[in-house]
């Protein structure tokens, strides 16, 4: 049986021809992005014939969904999945643990006094500790697609984790727009 991941039949590391790991160096991604935008650009196909152009255009749209999936560390860590023939996405990871569902909602109740006080100094902080659990989460998450007996439900775990801290750090980012 064929497993279909919610990216469909692309596999977003083959359209960018970049190795299929965890710890990619986002700059090399971002070149490769560059390198073939600028080829699949339509300036160059114009005068190519209307079905090079829309091969160029679709081929294009690929490359383009297939940078905004690696450049994301969720969506990366769940392409990574896939090609392992395991379904990943929201909803489909384990149960976070109490230990964890408790430091998010302590975390979010320190937001909501923030957003109210507008206490930058206490914004900064926060921001801090939630991206240096992040990074920890992502480290975790390279040694376990790294090893080659990663165990497939505790990579899931780490990407339910990982789903919750960059939710907080959104919010957050948006706490601190609203102070400019």
């Amino acid at each position: 049986m064929v497993t279909r991941s919610r990216f469909g039949d692309v596999n977003p590391f083959e359209t960018l021809g970049v190795e299929p790991v965890y710890g990619l160096d986002l700059a090399v991604l971002e070149q490769r992005h560059r390198d073939l935008s600028r080829a699949l650009h339509p300036d160059r196909h114009a005068g190519s014939g209307a079905s090079e152009r829309r091969m160029a255009l679709g081929r294009a749209i690929e490359v383009n969904e297939a940078f905004r999936i690696l450049k994301d560390p969720v969506r990366r860590a769940e392409a990574l999945l896939a090609t392992r023939g395991v379904q990943s996405g929201d909803g489909k990871e384990p149960p976070a643990s109490p230990a964890l569902l408790m430091e998010v909602m302590e975390r979010r109740e320190a937001l909501a006094e923030v957003r109210q006080s507008k206490n930058e100094t206490a914004l900064t902080r926060l921001i801090a500790e939630v991206s240096a659990e992040a990074d920890r989460v992502q480290r975790a998450l390279a040694e376990g697609f790294a090893s080659p007996s990663a165990n497939s439900a505790e990579i899931l775990k780490r990407i339910g984790e990982l789903r919750y801290y960059r939710r907080f750090l959104d919010e957050a980012a948006s706490i601190a727009d609203d102070f400019l």
